[in-house]
């Protein structure tokens, strides 16, 4: 009877439960320190900023770190209208994961750092700001909706000196405050938006909430619906309304100085297909009491310079996203064996990785581009240009890009990418936000037009950096683009055609000026000068596929 008992726990055993042809996670390695293209456009930053990098880097690859980004998106928040007594109270609640994410993020300075005065990020506040957007956004992009409201909110305040002085201070202490209390009592706040309505969608000119003085206070009761309102829990929205003189910006707080709710009924948070760890909300504004800021009439106006900030993140975050997903791919065709040799060692799929990875250099070093004229465009003409002209034409593109990629990268998986379990299903999911918020596709080719037709000479300060960064290379590229501009001036349609012209050139020119050499060689050849594409791995043999992966994955040591 023993011998049959340790024969059973001998064949308990079955060869099934070996696991053999399966690459490892992608844990333990540094997201700063294997991003070769990052480093170099990191190169001028402070010490201390790098140094801050390379920690971070190394966080966002821990298993740790990527538990919590799990646990953020499939432990999704919840929407609590009333307590055990019936009384509303209107709160969403979050697992602690996305705690502890936001607690990380607020404490690195993502929502406030380009706002304050540290020696280390002088002068590339939104540079070095971008790489750590960048680098968190490869681990968990939800989170970063507050963030990114937060920070871009602030820009909209300094229409209203007194609310800057106000709320600034309390928002840049880099402290995360998830308490339920009255504004003035927390230690750090987070800032939201609610613009949206239900009849009106992008075109917040058909906004109806209304606004009505309450009495001679200087402050307004707003009452209304909400269609999207993003992470219900920040301390403070930006909502427009409809005043006596029209379309005005408000302040409203979603607690006030007693602790009672600000009117703020929420009716429901939206099933959305990705952006899971971050609740949006439906929301009812009853008689709610907020602040103008900006402008009487001027609502539109008032918040354009934090949609232009935003629109930098959404950029950033997408590109990051690509990176992330692409680095999944590369990683398991180094280590996944068929037909005798390992995927990256198949010409095939090598043309596919590095096809895809011309995209996400270039999407990446164009976001940066754009960085760099924020930070540029106070003392030189040409980066002013750069960053009211390309705001929209970079976002427009690096977010049209991220879908198609992250599908082809989670093809390279083949049936282990498609599962929830990896974290590929998770960036394709998240990936369509960035292209939809802050303004999709048809807004940001009209934005470019309204400035060709209002600003051309922009144009021409853009034109002559894409030129000169191209060189030769880019010989005729600056006609073809000044053809395209002609004929969208009265052809509406052709707005979008325009706007991938534009991208194209200038993320080929930023690769151009970085010396990306080969990279750059490849990506003008194939999407400046190449055929039509509508698919990835389409490199033809004069391009070295293996160089482009390894130079910008490089193999782990």
């Amino acid at each position: 009877m023993l011998r049959i008992r340790q024969a059973a726990k001998t064949q308990g055993h079955c060869v099934t439960d070996d696991v053999t042809n399966q690459p490892p996670p992608l844990t333990g390695a540094n997201a700063w320190r294997g991003d070769p293209l990052l480093i170099q456009l990191a190169e001028q930053f402070s010490e201390p900023a790098r140094r801050d990098l390379d920690g971070l880097g190394r966080f966002v690859l821990t298993h740790e770190a990527q538990d919590l980004a799990r646990l953020a998106n499939t432990e999704t928040p919840r929407l609590r209208t009333h307590d055990r007594q019936g009384r509303r109270v209107d709160l969403v609640e979050y697992h602690p994961a996305y705690h502890a994410l936001m607690r990380r993020s607020v404490a690195n300075g993502l929502h406030s750092s380009i706002w304050e005065n540290g020696d280390a990020e002088i002068g590339r506040r939104h540079q070095v700001r971008a790489a750590r957007f960048y680098l968190t956004a490869q681990l968990e992009v939800g989170h970063l909706c507050p963030i990114t409201m937060t920070s871009a909110s602030l820009a909209a305040l300094m229409a209203n000196p007194k609310i800057f002085r106000e709320w600034a201070p309390r928002v840049t202490t880099r402290k995360y405050d998830q308490t339920q209390k009255p504004p003035v009592e927390k230690t750090g706040l987070t800032l939201g938006m609610s613009m949206t309505e239900k009849q009106g969608g992008t075109d917040v000119r058909a906004n109806v909430t209304r606004a009505e003085r309450a009495g001679s206070t200087g402050f307004f009761r707003l009452t209304g619906h909400k269609w999207f309102m993003s992470a219900p829990m920040s301390d403070a929205f930006l909502v427009l309304a409809q005043a006596t003189e029209g379309l005005s910006c408000f302040l409203v707080p979603r607690i006030l100085g007693d602790g009672s709710n600000n009117g703020f009924h929420f009716q429901r948070l939206k099933d959305k297909l990705g952006n899971r760890s971050n609740a949006s909300s439906e929301v009812e504004f009853d008689n709610a009491i907020g602040e103008m800021v900006g402008e009487p009439g001027a609502g539109v106006r008032t918040i354009m310079d934090m949609v232009t900030l935003t629109r930098l993140d959404c950029a950033v975050a997408s590109a990051a996203l690509m990176r992330a997903g692409l680095a999944e791919a590369v990683h398991h065709c180094r280590h996944r064996e068929v037909f005798g040799k390992k995927l990256v060692d198949q010409s095939l799929m090598q043309r596919v990785l590095a096809d895809m990875a011309l995209d996400v250099a270039a999407a990446t070093a164009l976001s940066f581009r754009l960085a760099r004229s924020f930070d540029e465009a106070a003392g030189d003409r040409g980066e002013a240009a750069f960053a009211r002209a390309m705001t929209p034409v970079v976002k427009y593109w690096v977010c049209k890009l991220a879908p198609a990629l992250l599908y082809e990268a989670m093809e390279c998986l083949g049936g282990n990418g498609y599962v929830e379990e990896a974290p590929l299903a998770r960036y394709y999911r998240e990936a369509p936000v960035n292209a939809i918020w802050e303004g999709s596709g048809n807004v940001m080719a009209l934005d470019v037009l309204r400035v060709l037709g209002r600003a051309p000479a922009l144009f021409d300060d853009v034109l002559a950096g894409i030129d000169r960064d191209l060189g030769a290379s880019g010989h005729g590229t600056v006609g073809v683009l000044k053809a395209a501009m002609q004929v969208a001036s009265s052809d509406e349609g052709s707005a979008r055609i325009l706007t991938e012209q534009l991208a194209l050139a200038a993320a080929a020119a930023e690769l151009r000026r970085l010396g990306a050499g080969r990279i750059a060689d490849a990506f003008v050849e194939t999407r400046l000068a190449g055929q039509w594409r509508t698919t990835y791995g389409l490199l033809d043999s004069r391009h070295d596929a293996r160089l482009i992966i390894d130079t910008l994955y490089p193999p782990a040591s």
